[in-house]
């Protein structure tokens, strides 16, 4: 006779249906806090519990894996991707490191292969000199092959001459006759610079998604749009879902909608199906490229402002669209003037549709660096989710670094994650890779260790806003994704860790604790200057990957 809450034995599975044990580490559960054991019965998890019960339950048509004290957790949901970006990055020149135009030209000259020359991650404002190479000398490094280096926030590019030819960006909005290219040309260059055949495409995102389940990620939201691709580059990441050997993909198209009729019309012209009209249909630009849009200077550029790409009825006429079919729309906003404009234009959508059909459609937006408390009020009221991006504060929000260089005093009230989370905002965590790595751990490592220690999280709000909340702002039908409970789809990974606690964001609260009353799963500690690595990954039961020690 079975125990309580232990699954049937293995005749009672169908005969082809894999039942695998993992025992012997720490589960991160909300059914058993301290369940050291979990099965996993084909694609769903069966049963969670004590080392005890698993001896009595284990059966030797069972995988047994011995998790040697390692962490079995919900996979990650990374909120905010580029998938064939992301791929092009990892393959191609790695620029983070360059300090000099002197040493970006360099890398250029010893760029192997044929065709374009692409690279990544270049930031002139940790350079020793920020002075940008010109065309020309882009073109001489490169031997006349077309150059695109995308800037570390993807939001400007260096190009060569050739290529500049190549895109006609002559006459384009910001096409100065330089090399760095932003808006308009910036656009028109890249296009031109990825004209991929498939074959290549497929290998960009088979590496990105490599990447992603050797670091646990089990989902990645994929941000679509015009302006960075075509529809073909759409339809291949989503599918990838039919091969349930890589992280399942979450598709968004970024294209503005002028009606309901329109939104259809672009709906039933993707050739596969989209979670929404959202992701990076841009409001306005990047704070490094200057093209955020701001209500006051750039303290390092006066005069600046950036940019709004789209006006207040553009985007209201979205959102009433969107509403309208009961759809996810969204849009890419850094800015506090950009902000602005997002949120008159879901005052504007209500008025026309209702503040519950608004809300209703669960709509969404991406980064919102730049919000003080009106705003976050604001965002309640629609329902909105917010996607961040923790790493960018980690990467540019220290005293000195990007955020202080360009805004100042405004910098100590970006990126307001504890102020989203005391407003009740909905917040999904991501990378937007390739801006920051996938990482997921560093990414809760940041929000622990916020430049603002009051916008500081803990690291149990911010792993489940690397997870479950992921999924949630899909608006998955399921409400078990992203828990370890019996009935929840098997989607986990396995992590060496070197120790295990609970971590809050304020230092002067004791943050870690045994005491068995606290009932607070553990996760591992990240104040050790490494994050745990990834011993296996697997999606609804299926192995994406695994390191060579996992079965050890």
């Amino acid at each position: 006779m079975n125990q309580p809450g232990v699954p049937a034995g293995p005749e009672r599975n169908a005969k082809d249906r894999k039942v695998t044990m993992y025992r012997n580490g720490s589960i991160y559960t909300a059914a058993d806090p301290f369940a050291t054991a979990m099965v996993v019965d084909g694609d769903t998890v069966a049963w969670v519990g004590s080392e005890q019960a698993a001896t009595s339950i284990a059966d030797s048509s069972m995988e047994i894996i011995d998790l040697k004290g390692a962490l079995l957790a919900p996979g990650f949901v990374d909120s905010h991707v580029h998938l064939t970006e992301t791929g092009i990055a990892l393959a191609g020149l790695q620029l983070a490191g360059v300090r000099s135009a002197r040493e970006l030209l360099d890398a250029v000259a010893s760029a192997s292969g044929a065709g374009t020359v692409l690279g990544h991650g270049w930031d002139e404002t940790v350079w020793n000199d920020s002075t940008l190479p010109t065309l020309e000398e882009i073109e001489r490094a490169a031997s006349g092959r077309h150059v695109y280096l995308s800037r570390i926030d993807v939001h400007s590019a260096l190009v060569s001459s050739s290529l500049a030819a190549a895109a006609a960006l002559n006459n384009l909005d910001g096409f100065s006759g330089e090399a760095r290219v932003v808006r308009e040309a910036h656009t028109a260059a890249r296009r031109a610079a990825r004209n991929f055949q498939e074959h290549q495409r497929r290998s960009y995102q088979e590496l990105a998604l490599r990447e992603a389940a050797s670091h646990g990620y089990v989902a990645l939201a994929e941000m679509s749009a015009p302006h960075i691709c075509g529809p073909e580059d759409l339809m291949m990441a989503a599918s990838w879902n039919g091969q349930m050997n890589t992280p399942e993909i979450l598709p968004y198209w970024g294209e503005l909608a002028t009606s309901q009729d329109h939104a259809q019309a672009i709906l039933d012209s993707l050739g596969t199906k989209v979670l929404g009209l959202a992701g990076d249909l841009n409001m306005d630009g990047s704070i490094g490229s200057r093209t955020a849009a701001l209500v006051d200077d750039y303290s390092d550029a006066s005069g600046q402002r950036g940019s709004l790409y789209l006006s207040v009825d553009d985007a209201a006429k979205h959102l009433v669209s969107t509403s309208l079919l009961g759809i996810q729309a969204g849009f890419h906003v850094i800015g506090d003037a950009g902000l602005g404009a997002v949120l008159d234009a879901f005052d504007a959508a209500a008025a026309e549709v209702g503040e519950q059909r608004v809300r209703a459609a669960g709509h969404r937006l991406e980064h919102v660096e730049m919000a003080d408390q009106s705003a976050i009020e604001r965002l309640a009221k629609f329902s909105v989710t917010v996607s961040v991006q923790p790493v960018f504060d980690a990467a540019w929000g220290a005293a000195g670094g990007l955020y202080a260089q360009r805004l100042g005093d405004r910098s100590r009230s970006m990126n307001p994650f504890a102020a989203f989370y005391a407003s009740g905002v909905p917040i999904a965590f991501g990378s937007d890779s390739p801006v920051t790595p996938l990482r997921p751990w560093s990414s809760v490592r940041a929000c622990l260790e916020h430049s603002n220690p009051d916008q500081r999280i803990s690291a149990r709000a911010a792993f489940l806003g690397h997870t479950r909340a992921g999924w949630r702002a899909t608006k998955h039908r399921n409400p078990l994704m992203g828990q370890l409970v019996p009935g929840a789809p098997a989607s986990f990974a396995v992590w060496e860790v070197e120790e295990l606690m609970v971590q809050v964001a304020d230092s002067r609260v004791q943050s870690w604790s045994t005491d068995p009353r606290a009932r607070t799963p553990l996760l591992p500690a990240l104040d050790t200057g490494s994050d745990p690595r990834c011993l296996q990954t697997v999606r609804e039961g299926q192995e994406l990957f695994a390191h060579e020690s996992l079965r050890i």
